[in-house]
């Protein structure tokens, strides 16, 4: 059976201290998310629900900047360092992806 890309670079559950932090971010986003349901049901103010949604897309963005950090630093390295040319191109196909993706939000 193919190892997937997760089992090849070792993936975010070897990084116990980036998972809290994401996980923790995530119930962060997860209570403002919430709190922006309530305040739609209440029928609040439009530009407050924006300015709470706008947070939240900061949040998220923060989200990914940690993802992306720890994805270079473990992943990326190791694949590089690998000395497999087609892992390497592949790596920087997928990084390259990942920038593109990530830019235009």
């Amino acid at each position: 059976m193919a190892q997937t890309d997760t089992e090849q670079h070792g993936a975010l559950a070897a990084e116990p201290e980036t998972r809290e932090n994401v996980a923790r971010r995530l119930k962060r986003i997860e209570g403002q998310v919430r709190g922006i349901q309530k305040m739609v049901d209440e029928g609040r103010y439009c530009p407050d629900i924006l300015t709470q949604i706008a947070s939240v897309h900061a949040a998220l963005r923060g989200v990914g900047k940690v993802l992306m950090r720890s994805h270079l630093q473990h992943c990326v390295t190791d694949a590089l360092r690998s000395g497999d040319p087609v892992a390497a191109e592949r790596t920087y196909d997928e990084v390259m992806d990942l920038m593109y993706r990530h830019v235009r939000e």
